[in-house]
């Protein structure tokens, strides 16, 4: 309080004003809260956000969990930094923080989501990489705290989450692929309990189905989603005759199109001449060569979307973002590249 006031008497405004400048308070004259910030600053007035929190009951923080490791994440998310682009976007209009939430690949989710939350660290939270059966969504939604699923779950809580259209990725991608004479299709699935694999495998299988191609366990390969796990697959392939090895293939995840390219020049086959894919764009794509066929969304737009998503839900900003409980599959565009030839 001491703080608050010097910088009052100093600008020689009351101490009531200061507070809604430095609070983002939109009854604010707009030249006062620049005066306000900028004597802030010269004066070295931080706020004692422990006090200000206990005063509001919030922290003003939105805490956004992700699993990381070297088995998650590769060489380096690109994806996550674009996600959270646009949250933060969305959050700077209201003086809300994101602060990412990075759990070990060596820690349990639901045990680290249970400290965060005794610890009171956010008023609300954005979880990814939901499992098929989730227990984090309940445990939030029995403590009646605001979240947003990236993901969807067989969970169901009536909470609020957007996923990507996996589901219409594996449809188009056979299609596509079955167009241009392939028959033997292979896909990547993940390793464990992500619900995007589940949501992916049972489209491909069906849209197998609607061209008449039997389903084969042998062309559905499990790794890491990262660079190595796509060179892992290429090398699998390659090991194995030729008259059973896939012909093109089907990729989920963005990053491993670059180890699978590599895993396949390494092995003698020739991304699209020898061999058919089709994937997910990402920075690294852009260096691909041949140019690859992918599947392209706008990460920005995504994290604006869950981040409208959830304020939708906090009664301080329903009033503003009227959108009920969104419950939403965002699709991707197909971008035309040379690497999905057809069978030779």
């Amino acid at each position: 309080m001491k703080g608050i006031r010097r910088l009052a008497q100093h600008l020689d405004i009351s101490i009531g004003t200061v507070s809604r400048a430095l609070n983002g308070k939109p009854d604010v004259n707009e030249k006062t809260r620049q005066r306000v910030l900028e004597a802030a600053a010269e004066l070295g007035y931080v706020p004692n956000q422990a006090g200000r929190s206990l005063r509001k009951g919030t922290t003003g923080v939105v805490g956004f969990m992700m699993q990381t490791g070297a088995q998650i994440t590769g060489e380096g998310d690109v994806f996550f930094m674009s996600v959270f682009d646009g949250v933060q976007t969305v959050f700077a209009r209201h003086q809300l923080d994101l602060v990412a939430l990075l759990c070990s690949s060596e820690e349990d989710p639901d045990d680290y989501l249970q400290r965060i939350v005794a610890r009171g660290f956010a008023d609300a939270l954005i979880i990814s990489a939901t499992k098929r059966v989730d227990p984090r969504i309940e445990f939030l939604a029995n403590r009646n705290i605001p979240f947003v699923a990236l993901g969807r779950s067989e969970t169901d809580a009536g909470q609020p989450w957007l996923d990507l259209d996996f589901a219409g990725m594996a449809t188009m991608g056979v299609d596509r692929l079955v167009a241009k004479g392939h028959r033997r299709i292979g896909v990547f699935v993940p390793h464990d309990e992500l619900n995007l694999g589940f949501v992916f495998l049972e489209s491909y299988r069906k849209a197998l189905a609607a061209h008449g191609i039997p389903f084969d366990p042998a062309l559905v390969f499990r790794a890491y989603p990262n660079e190595r796990g796509g060179h892992q697959i290429a090398q699998s392939i390659a090991s194995m005759s030729k008259d059973q090895r896939p012909t093109g293939f089907v990729l989920t995840n963005e990053v491993m199109s670059v180890g699978l390219y590599r895993g396949l020049y390494d092995s003698g086959l020739e991304p699209g001449r020898d061999f058919a894919i089709i994937g997910r764009d990402s920075p690294h794509a852009h260096y691909l060569t041949p140019k690859l066929t992918c599947f392209r969304i706008s990460l920005r737009d995504l994290g604006i979307a869950l981040a409208e998503a959830l304020l939708a839900t906090m009664p301080a900003y329903a009033d503003q973002y009227r959108l009920g409980v969104v419950r939403r599959v965002v699709p991707m565009q197909l971008v035309e590249g040379d690497s999905d030839a057809p069978v030779r």
